[in-house]
């Protein structure tokens, strides 16, 4: 057997790993066997199972050295990244090739038009469209697949109108054609259309019946999904899934769960998706019975289970859970979401200790600061009043929205930092953005913090103007505001306007300001609301006393401590909730 022969042979094994890879490549390039390097691409990327950079970044370099270039090979290199979701890097294989001169094959176009579909990029596959009416790849045989990615690239951009008039002039149509306009339709919203594209899809396959019912799942007609699932002439976990999913969504956690006990065949979507329907519905235990149930858990459940913990008040819990991931017998590295979670339950426990750790946790193993963790670790910085670290991080931010901006003005008005509280909203309000109830509770407290009342009471009459309701946590900062002032009489009046029934807080606003004002008659009525809503404190009472106090009162001071006693009210032992968290 030659050379040659026996490079043939080694590039027709099933399976070729990276270091074999490389000494065939090395003989080829010795021998000058340069037409063979388009043979070990194809060979390098079916071996493949799975992405890997360090096969990618191998692959580029022969395509970018190849003294034998060809179209096949970048066609298979750009599809296999599209098909690992690298979108960016198949784009950028393809703008090389273009530079190489060489011509595009179906599965270079097909895979560059995915790429640009999922990306949203429209001039990019608005180029390659161009390319496709210049190199005629139209009609039927291969030319069908990309009329079809092109297709479908025009219905996930939204562009209904185009997409209809390709579709119309489609000399073979498949499933796949029938699908994408189906899925374009439901996603611009027109259920109607999108229900007679359905009925006259000559032949419906499983992605058919998924995309309707997942249509009308969305719409909240669970009525109608439920009865087209019923149809289904065959279905599949993702048939199960949506189902699932769009009770979810509705808060239907029973028949959530019902479909969920009835699937035949599970996966870590459906897991997943039931314990973020517990979250939604701050069944928490529900969610951690099912959690604690699987076997194999990977990174998709610990995430779901870490961000319901720390999404429904039970900070102490979402941090054991991820020691736990971190445990060695356990060994899955978080990613973005799973850290995001765990700075939130930090934030809510009030411990800044975590924050340089995650910074530097991220450093060690190359995870780059998204806007999503940027904002929840300046969230964490902010809210223990370290402003200028959460400055830092703000400032750094490519796009500042409505979370970081909330976040940043609620961390400066609890720490009292009015002004750049109110600047802060100001920037946000310039920079249409509108702010939500969150954003209104931190301009509010700043307000209060700085005994700007007529100011504050300007802004709270303005959460209207934006569509937003004011909830019992606005009013409660309000009696604040007008209390610390010494304007009582508004701060009652404002109570008794309230829509809804006032918690102890507001009446406590009130109490707290009768104490330090020295208003008996205000107080004993807060006080007498305080304890009817709460009855296992003396927290109320003694400040009540203290009212009488110093009003010279004895008599009553004597006969307030007679019914604590009386009433046997526990006492809430002082401590420090840093060191108890």
């Amino acid at each position: 057997m030659n050379g040659t022969q026996m490079l043939i042979s080694k590039l027709g094994r099933s399976s070729l790993s990276v270091k074999q890879a490389k000494e065939v490549h090395a003989v080829i390039l010795i021998h000058g066997h340069y037409h063979l390097e388009p043979f070990l691409v194809r060979q390098i990327l079916l071996s493949a199972s799975n992405y890997s950079a360090t096969v990618a970044q191998y692959v580029h370099s022969i395509l970018r050295h190849s003294k034998s270039p060809d179209s096949s090979s970048w066609g298979c290199a750009i599809r296999f990244s599209t098909q690992h979701g690298q979108f960016r890097e198949a784009f950028a294989l393809y703008v090389q090739m273009q530079r190489w001169g060489l011509r595009p094959t179906t599965f270079a176009l097909s895979s560059a038009l995915k790429t640009c579909a999922r990306l949203a990029y429209r001039m990019g596959g608005l180029c390659i469209h161009g390319q496709v009416q210049k190199f005629g790849f139209s009609g039927a045989g291969d030319g069908v697949y990309v009329e079809t990615a092109l297709l479908d690239f025009y219905c996930k951009l939204g562009d209904m109108e185009i997409a209809r008039k390709m579709f119309d002039e489609m000399a073979e149509r498949n499933v796949v054609s029938w699908n994408s306009m189906l899925a374009g339709y439901l996603k611009s919203g027109d259920l109607m259309v999108a229900q007679r594209v359905f009925d006259e899809t000559p032949q419906k396959d499983v992605v058919s019946w998924n995309s309707m019912i997942s249509g009308y799942a969305r719409a909240g007609d669970m009525e109608k999904a439920s009865s087209l699932f019923q149809q289904m002439p065959e279905r599949n976990v993702a048939s199960w899934n949506v189902m699932i999913s769009g009770y979810v969504e509705f808060r239907d956690i029973e028949s959530a769960r019902s479909f969920f006990d009835a699937m035949p065949q599970r996966n870590k979507v459906s897991l997943v998706t039931m314990i973020s329907g517990y979250s939604k519905c701050g069944d928490v235990d529900s969610a951690s019975d099912l959690f604690d149930q699987v076997g194999g858990k990977d990174l998709l459940l610990f995430n779901a289970m870490i961000a319901c913990f720390a999404q429904n008040s039970r900070p102490k819990e979402a941090l054991k859970l991820f020691n736990n991931m971190l445990n060695q017998s356990v060994n899955i590295q978080p990613d973005e979401m799973t850290l995001t979670s765990a700075i939130s339950a930090c934030s809510q426990l009030g411990d800044s200790r975590f924050g340089p750790w995650i910074e530097s946790f991220m450093s060690r193993h190359g995870i780059e600061m998204d806007g999503h963790l940027a904002t929840a670790l300046l969230d964490l910085y902010a809210k223990c009043g370290s402003i200028d670290k959460a400055y830092e991080l703000f400032h750094g931010l490519r796009k500042k929205d409505l979370v970081a901006y909330t976040a940043m003005i609620l961390g400066c008005g609890i720490n009292g930092k009015a002004t750049d509280a109110i600047k802060l909203f100001d920037e946000m309000v310039d920079a249409q953005i509108c702010p939500n109830s969150i954003t209104f509770i931190g301009i509010l407290t700043a307000f209060s913090h700085a005994g700007l009342v007529e100011e504050g009471y300007h802004c709270f009459t303005s959460m209207k103007k934006y569509n937003v309701v004011p909830s019992v946590d606005h009013y409660g900062i309000m009696v604040d505001l007008f209390g610390r002032a010494g304007r009582l009489q508004e701060a009652l009046e404002l109570i008794k306007s309230m829509p809804m029934q006032p918690h102890a807080g507001v009446w406590g606003a009130l109490l707290l300001a009768c104490r330090l004002h020295n208003n008996v008659e205000l107080g004993e009525i807060a006080a007498q609301h305080c304890l009817e809503l709460e009855t296992d404190t003396t927290g109320y009472c003694s400040l009540l006393s203290n009212i009488y106090a110093s009003g010279e009162r004895w008599d009553d001071v004597k006969r307030l401590r007679n019914v604590t006693k009386e009433k046997a009210f526990p006492k809430i032992p002082g401590c420090s909730w840093m060191e108890s968290a």
